[in-house]
């Protein structure tokens, strides 16, 4: 039955194979038909051939009927004098690696229905291969890992070519899971090392927008937890799992937090030590604060990342301040320029970034103090006159801006602002400061059309007249007219 079965293979017909290479060795070959199928053109045969290969396969696992051990040559083995149960054996998982390598191509096909019930497919034969290993344990009774088929689906959810935004969603799913979540931390940092290394300049776009969506779904706990989620699970054993990344993964007990904080951190150094494209340094900088740095198990480490895109200016810089923040204020990094720099991005383009609300949080932040050192800018009992304002707008370093030597007349001049609102808090400088301040978060992302719209919503006061004697209308308003002509007739 070995040849090309063509694409006209119906479900019944797979299924027909299906039962015979299950109850009859010697209908081995029709494996071959199947396998046939799933080089179809046709969307529908490749999914009912995919199905029949799990089921085919999953089943020779679960019956030990793969060759475990290092898998030797086909041709050597077939051509030898070895028996007939361990030819058939190293034959078929020859078969069964042709059709993983198959699957592995369908990720990248045009249908996302073929793709998901791939990766699908996938999946189910990682966790059969945990509970029916194709490799012997050095130990009795360890636990291992299938890396190398876990590997090669990161590899091809990690696509250079096709954007597998839909497909990440789905693997996120399998994230859940202790084991998975460790191990694609493991697969991706390969990965990226294997993509990128060499030439990374010619590293295409989406496969760092791939990169970026899986890394970033990766999470770890806040805390040690006794209650792990595994995927993987060894049929008839307790078995723990490990930190072994050679061929398979060997262990009898599970990683600890700290374990996975560093699997985490090697896998982001190793992303964003190549020059990433602007608009995902941008990605990555947003979630840095809450969903990288309190999970790394050396969160300096991230300096050299954050001061190079301190250092890019514009809304990169905007966004770097927050992780830098947290070094100096929660790990004792010293970084003399932050204030200088900081001062640096005060200029009016600020007010039209896309992420001037955050800027203004984190600047609000950065700048808040018991200190009353800067109150003379409020409260100086004589300001200087504005042609004499010995404050130098030009100078860079604020230290040596003479700021402290001025005060502030442009919240004095908006005392006289038309907008109500604004007049009103400007108004507040007149006041006695209270010690408390007062939060400007509701402010930090209004626009000006905003503040327009909010005025056209507001409810006014009721009509106000615009004559003494009120209209009654036309018509009521001419028969007045007549009855006074003709009463005065």
């Amino acid at each position: 039955m070995e040849g090309d079965f063509g694409p006209g293979v119906a479900r019944r017909a797979l299924g027909r194979l299906l039962e015979a290479v299950l109850a009859n060795r010697g209908e081995a070959n029709a494996v071959f038909d199947i396998l046939a199928v799933l080089q179809s053109e046709d969307q529908g045969e490749i999914q009912e051939a995919v199905r029949a290969c799990s089921r085919l396969f999953g089943a020779l696992l679960e019956r030990g009927e793969l060759f475990v051990g290092q898998l030797p040559s086909e041709k050597m083995v077939m051509a030898g004098s070895q028996r007939a149960t361990r030819k058939y054996k190293v034959w078929m998982r020859h078969r069964y690696h042709s059709c993983c390598n198959r699957l592995g191509e369908l990720l990248a096909h045009p249908s996302f229905q073929v793709q998901e019930l791939a990766l699908g497919t996938l999946m189910k034969f990682v966790q059969l291969e945990g509970a029916h290993p194709l490799e012997k344990p050095k130990w009795e009774g360890n636990y291992l890992f299938p890396r190398q088929l876990f590997k090669s689906v990161v590899e091809g959810v990690l696509s250079p070519e096709e954007d597998h935004s839909l497909l990440l969603s789905q693997f996120r799913e399998y994230l859940e899971h202790d084991d998975i979540c460790y191990h694609t931390m493991q697969a991706a940092t390969d990965v990226v090392v294997q993509v990128a290394n060499g030439h990374p300049e010619q590293v295409p776009l989406t496969f760092w927008n791939n990169a970026f969506t899986l890394l970033s779904a990766v999470s770890l706990p806040h805390q040690e937890s006794e209650a792990l989620n595994f995927y993987v699970k060894r049929a008839g054993a307790a078995g723990g799992w490990g930190l072994g990344w050679g061929k398979v993964h060997v262990a009898s007990s599970p990683p600890t937090l700290q374990e996975h904080k560093k699997a985490f951190q090697l896998m982001w150094l190793s992303f964003l030590k190549y020059k990433l494209p602007l608009s995902l340094c941008k990605k990555v900088l947003v979630i840095m604060h809450d969903s990288i740095l309190p999970h790394l198990a050396q969160p300096s480490l991230m300096i050299d990342f954050l001061t190079h895109a301190y250092n890019m200016g514009g809304a990169v810089s905007l966004l770097a301040l927050n992780g830098l923040f947290i070094l100096i204020h929660e790990h004792n990094l010293e970084y003399p320029d932050f204030y200088r720099k900081l001062y640096g991005l005060l200029d009016p383009s600020i007010f039209h970034v896309k992420y001037r609300a955050r800027f203004f949080h984190l600047a609000d932040l950065f700048l808040s103090s018991s200190h009353p050192a800067c109150h003379i800018l409020v409260h100086r009992p004589q300001g200087p006159e504005l042609d004499a304002d010995p404050y130098d707008p030009e100078e860079e370093d604020p230290a040596m801006s003479r700021a402290l030597e001025s005060s502030l007349w442009e919240l004095q001049t908006l005392q006289q602002h038309y907008h109500p609102e604004v007049s009103r808090a400007a108004g507040v400088i007149s006041q006695a400061l209270s010690t408390s301040e007062v939060s400007i978060a509701p402010l930090l992302g209004l626009t000006a059309f905003e503040v327009f719209e909010q005025d056209l919503k507001k409810k006014g006061p009721e009509s106000v007249p615009l004559e003494f004697i009120p209209a009654q209308g036309l018509l009521g308003r001419w028969d007045d007219l007549c009855a006074q002509h003709f009463t005065l007739s």
